[in-house]
């Protein structure tokens, strides 16, 4: 009994996650180990991960958890474990029935899986607070992080946001005092994340919690509401600049991140937020963040787009209209490419966050024949709003994307 008792304290102690002051700054501690979080949002791929030189991956409710804290035990990697928290469209904050309800269903996932070595932090809610940024939001948040400590003080405890404001803040400071270290989604603002939060007075560490492209709703948009999405070579290159500027130049104050997302999306489009393709392959965000997780390029990195233009971007044309297309792209090693030109439906039907969004159906036409980086055809023969994609790809899993929308009426 006394020897069970020892190596269950022993466990323990190599298992418990601490966020503890060094200086001016703060550090995660794994067992007497510092950490620092190399980690992507979504659970595809957790040996490419591993492969990449990440360490840790983000889940977003224990409806994943089961199987993604084994996978993640056996690769080595840690898990971030949301536990979902209710949103404004069906959650009521002010209601003490659905406030009480949630608490015992949060204490329940935290009591079911706070022996998994590989939970590394507990994450109260993702974007909660969206239109309900009130007290009663952020008291119900303080009740759960301090019963999170009570029942298992050996993980910190976190609360992801949707970017950041003084007054969001300003209510974090004052109702949460339990929370150890802030949760930020920012994809278009992250460049002047640490500036902000300065201003608005934050001095607990903060992870950033998801970042990537800019969003379909902070890009530029047709006169029928379709977003203009970047190449996936322009995505990597703000994915690089972003990590640089938001998490890698603010030692001891952000301690890592989580790319959005390890895997393919369907969100406005099915290209917009993935690191890998629909088909498998994965893109130039990947490359760069190998980079900034292990100094160095992989050994075939991805295609890039130096170019893509299409005649009729962001224009509504007649049946029977011309289209033309043309893309310029090059490999970094100088492997042979091949392009595959592709028209789709338009997305039928927007849904938040992407939940249940179908993806617009492939049209048949003259793009699919065609070869090479120059495109002539005719525009779908019946009225309706469109994408234009390009896919180019090397062969070895790696491939660059692009697209355009057009409307023909």
């Amino acid at each position: 009994m006394l020897l069970a008792s020892i190596v269950a304290i022993t466990i323990q102690a190599a298992n418990k996650v601490s966020i503890v002051k060094v200086g001016s700054g703060y550090q995660i501690m794994r067992g007497t180990q510092k950490f620092f979080i190399k980690g992507a949002g979504g659970t595809g791929g957790m040996k490419q991960l591993n492969e990449a030189g990440g360490n840790s991956i983000r889940i977003w409710g224990a409806d994943q958890a089961p199987k993604v804290i084994e996978e993640a035990t056996q690769r080595g990697l840690t898990v971030m474990f949301g536990l979902w928290l209710g949103h404004k469209e069906y959650f009521d904050y002010k209601n003490p029935k659905q406030v009480a309800e949630q608490y015992e269903a949060v204490k329940r996932d935290i009591l079911k899986f706070k022996d998994s070595p590989a939970v590394l932090m507990w994450s109260l809610g993702n974007e909660m607070e969206v239109g309900n940024d009130i007290p009663e939001t952020w008291m119900a948040i303080e009740q759960l992080a301090k019963m999170a400590k009570s029942v298992d003080p050996n993980h910190p405890v976190s609360t992801v946001v949707a970017d950041i404001s003084p007054q969001k803040i300003a209510n974090i400071k004052r109702y949460c005092p339990s929370i150890d270290v802030l949760g930020i989604n920012s994809y278009g603002g992250l460049p002047t994340l640490p500036k902000r939060l300065r201003e608005a007075g934050w001095t607990k560490p903060y992870i950033v919690t998801e970042f990537g492209p800019l969003g379909p709703w902070e890009s530029s948009k047709t006169s029928w509401g379709a977003a203009y999405e970047p190449t996936s070579t322009q995505k990597a290159a703000k994915y690089a600049s972003d990590y640089r500027i938001a998490v890698a130049s603010q030692p001891g104050w952000c301690l890592g991140s989580y790319a959005f997302m390890w895997g393919s999306k369907q969100e406005e489009t099915p290209t917009w937020f993935g690191m890998y393709l629909p088909t498998g392959e994965r893109t130039q965000a990947i490359d760069v963040m190998i980079r900034a997780w292990t100094g160095h390029l992989p050994h075939n990195c991805s295609p890039e787009i130096d170019s893509f233009d299409v005649d009729i971007k962001g224009k509504e044309v007649a049946v029977g209209s011309s289209l033309r297309a043309s893309v310029k792209y090059h490999d970094p090693e100088s492997k042979p490419l091949k392009v595959r030109w592709e028209v789709r439906d338009e997305t039928p039907e927007r849904k938040h966050d992407g939940q249940g969004e179908k993806t617009g159906a492939v049209v048949p036409g003259g793009w699919d024949v065609a070869e090479g980086g120059e495109l002539e055809c005719q525009v779908p023969s019946l009225p309706g709003r469109y994408r234009i994609f390009v896919f180019v790809r090397d062969g070895k899993e790696s491939a660059a994307c692009a697209n355009y929308p057009f409307k023909v009426q």
